[in-house]
């Protein structure tokens, strides 16, 4: 089996992301999603990009063989016994709320025998490079899961205990990239650089920077290639860790795996 149709239970930020992924990726059609949201603007959005827009979960449910649950925290209970009675057993059903445990969601569909997962993705799924991490107590299905979201950047197998961790690295971690990526253009800027150009230089850097990594290479030993004796490297990254740089990085990390927990 393979996954053709899929219903997009909220297609805000993160929701909206998968679909816009989806469609970039070519892997499915316009014609085989759709998405239920309850603002009029959000469905005409959709509607404008071909996809099937409802303002009804049942009816959209009842168009998939994949669902996927992409709405806030305090909304899932709701929407749950609302969808619950659509539900059938040959569906797959993802959710992608962040806290809600594989067997809560199993007790929410009311379906035995039916393939849930919990999937964590980040927002940059809508341009196919989003570190996707998927947990499950089904894994008869798990290959057509992880194919789908290998479409939409990396996909990793994890298990349930380890889904607040990669909420942390994997999800958060996109504002803790940027925000660093903000701090660097903001030092740009104080040495001349318009803001557009500052913004330029350091996020073509950093993408160089991860590109050195795939290629097979370790942080320390890229970091070591540019950190000559007596170099401006070295009295940078000397600079920022006396001011606490990785131990800051480290411990809101942990600070927020502790709120997850």
């Amino acid at each position: 089996m393979t996954i053709q149709k899929i219903a997009v239970i909220g297609a805000g930020n993160m929701g909206g992301a998968i679909v816009r992924g989806i469609l970039q990726s070519g892997w499915r059609s316009a014609a085989a999603l759709a998405v239920s949201d309850p603002s009029e603007s959000v469905r005409a959005t959709f509607l404008q990009l071909g996809v099937t827009a409802l303002s009804d979960n049942v009816a959209a449910v009842r168009t998939a063989d994949t669902v996927i649950v992409a709405v806030k925290p305090w909304l899932l209970e709701a929407v749950m016994r609302e969808i619950s009675p659509a539900l059938r057993k040959e569906q797959i059903f993802i959710s992608i709320v962040a806290g809600v445990s594989l067997q809560q969601l199993s007790e929410y569909a009311g379906i035995a025998g039916m393939p849930v997962f919990r999937v964590i993705p980040n927002t940059s799924i809508a341009v196919l490079e989003s570190m996707t991490c998927i947990a499950t107590k089904t894994p008869e299905r798990l290959a057509e899961v992880q194919e789908m979201f290998a479409q939409l950047g990396k996909a990793a197998v994890i298990g349930e205990e380890q889904m607040a961790a990669a909420t942390v690295l994997g999800s958060c971690g996109t504002a803790y990239a940027l925000r660093y990526l903000r701090a660097a253009m903001e030092g740009g800027i104080e040495m001349g650089f318009s803001a557009q150009l500052a913004k330029e230089i350091a996020a073509q850097t950093i993408r160089g920077a991860m590109r050195l990594l795939e290629s097979g290479g370790h942080p320390e030993q890229e970091i070591d290639k540019v950190t000559t004796p007596k170099g401006i490297t070295i009295v940078g990254l000397n600079e920022m860790e006396r001011h606490g740089f990785s131990a800051a990085v480290i411990q809101g990390l942990l600070h927020a795996f502790k709120k997850m927990s």
